[in-house]
């Protein structure tokens, strides 16, 4: 633009120094007012396409950002960013910052939003293993996931998210789903395939997981890692009060998670969840998260040679609390946050229903810095067999020498109901390149 406005400007300009020669070689006062007129009009003319050509183009842009364009001449007032930004270490234990939901804006700030190319990612989770574990082994080492993110706003009214997983021996689709932000009735929608709203656990990356691994009752009770995570629909509307954020979420599901937890054997076999989360600052430093959770849907129990001669069903029910504790004037150096779930599941099978249920307690201190420590407490029935308890202690100790890279080692006890007890030394590197967008909060 500055240099369009220049080129003009010297243009007429030029016309102006270099007309009266032309005049004055006619040496007749008329026709040396005449052409005087002319420039004159020629400049208002050129004037004129230039401004409507300025304001036609930032328009344009104004609709391409989702930003409403500012009158042609006048200085566009500073924009306000549509997600709550959140410090480091408020979403995992000093880890990537969050972001509260994005309703009635199309996700992403003026600045960041790019119009033709995406903000994209790439980051890195190397695992290692020491001791012993028979009854579920790890490598002793292993790029467990290579994560790529591809983010950009699509148009004013959506934007779009993308996550791809690189194991070491197979591509898979974590997410992909496209957000609509400007439906009637102040309506989040999500279509695609998402991590569910079940809890805190499952809506979780790896990558943003303050452990190297997952809870015990995650892995027994909600599918392990990848958890409910399935293609569907989900919409979400904030419930106005004058007490606390509110936010119900509902998800329709195709009904395929996990290796046995929902699987579905025909087209109307579908899986459903409901959250109703709410969010509430205690002080200036304080703040607690609770939740209240439900998903359902047929399992693989009665399925045989693909069909599902019992149709029987899981059902899950959670209750999930979060408490963050962050001094402004210390920030920096010293924070907290204490997380627990419990889940209760009820699985019909050919033996009967099986009563489950199982929780995890953890918490995670900042040391100072780039330093957190934290620990954790297991304990889980298993969904197949409610019979069967496990239980587990892990203690952490994580360094972030950035935000954009991680070490950390977690010490591991777990008592399993069949099997001997194990010990392991677990170990994480984690590290990522590129723009990658912030998780939920």
């Amino acid at each position: 633009m500055r240099v369009t406005r220049f080129a003009c400007a010297s243009l007429v300009a030029g016309g102006l120094f270099l007309a009266p020669s032309s005049a004055f070689a006619q040496d007749t006062p008329q026709a040396l007012r005449q052409e005087i007129d002319q420039l004159r009009k020629d400049f208002d003319s050129l004037k004129q396409q230039y401004g409507d050509r300025l304001s036609a183009l930032e328009a344009k842009l104004a609709a391409a950002e989702g930003t409403p364009a500012a009158p042609a001449g006048a200085q566009p007032a500073p924009g306000q960013p549509p997600t709550a930004q959140v410090p480091a270490g408020a979403q995992g234990a000093g880890g990537p910052s969050g972001a509260l939901p994005v309703y009635g804006a199309a996700g992403g700030s003026v600045g960041s939003s790019k119009v033709f190319n995406p903000d994209m990612a790439v980051i890195g989770d190397f695992l290692g293993a020491s001791g012993r574990n028979t009854v579920s082994p790890a490598p002793a080492l292993e790029m467990h996931e290579s994560e790529a993110a591809f983010q950009a706003v699509v148009d004013p009214y959506a934007r779009a998210d993308f996550f791809v997983s690189f194991g070491e021996q197979g591509v898979n689709l974590e997410e992909g789903f496209l957000t609509f932000t400007e439906l009637p009735g102040g309506l989040l929608t999500k279509v695609g395939k998402m991590r569910a709203a079940f809890g805190k656990v499952n809506t979780l990356h790896n990558h943003v997981l303050p452990w190297t691994d997952r809870p015990l009752v995650i892995q027994n009770l909600v599918g392990g890692e990848d958890g409910i995570d399935d293609a569907g629909f989900s919409v979400a509307r904030l419930i106005p009060n004058p007490w606390i954020f509110l936010e119900a979420t509902g998800q329709v599901l195709r009904g395929d998670s996990g290796e046995t937890l929902f699987k579905s054997s025909e087209r109307g076999d579908l899986s459903y969840v409901g959250h109703l989360r709410g969010y509430q600052d205690l002080s200036e430093s304080t703040n607690i998260d609770l939740g209240l959770s439900y998903s359902g849907g047929h399992n693989a129990s009665g399925v045989v040679d693909g069909l599902d001669a019992g149709r029987f069903r899981t059902n899950l029910y959670g209750v999930d609390a979060t408490l963050r504790w962050k001094p402004l004037q210390r920030s920096i150096y010293h924070s907290f946050v204490g997380r627990t779930e419990v889940i209760w599941s009820r699985r019909d099978q050919f033996d009967g229903l099986q009563k489950a249920m199982g929780y995890y307690v953890s918490g995670d201190y900042q040391l100072g810095r780039r330093w957190f420590a934290g620990a954790r407490y297991d304990r889980s029935d298993r969904a197949d067999n409610a019979s069967l308890l496990d239980s587990g202690q892990s203690l952490l100790l994580t360094y972030w020498p950035s935000e954009f890279s991680q070490v950390r080692g977690q010490y591991r006890r777990t008592k399993y109901a069949i099997g001997p007890t194990a010990n392991e030394l677990l170990f994480q590197f984690q590290f990522s390149i590129g723009a990658h967008g912030a998780h939920p909060f």
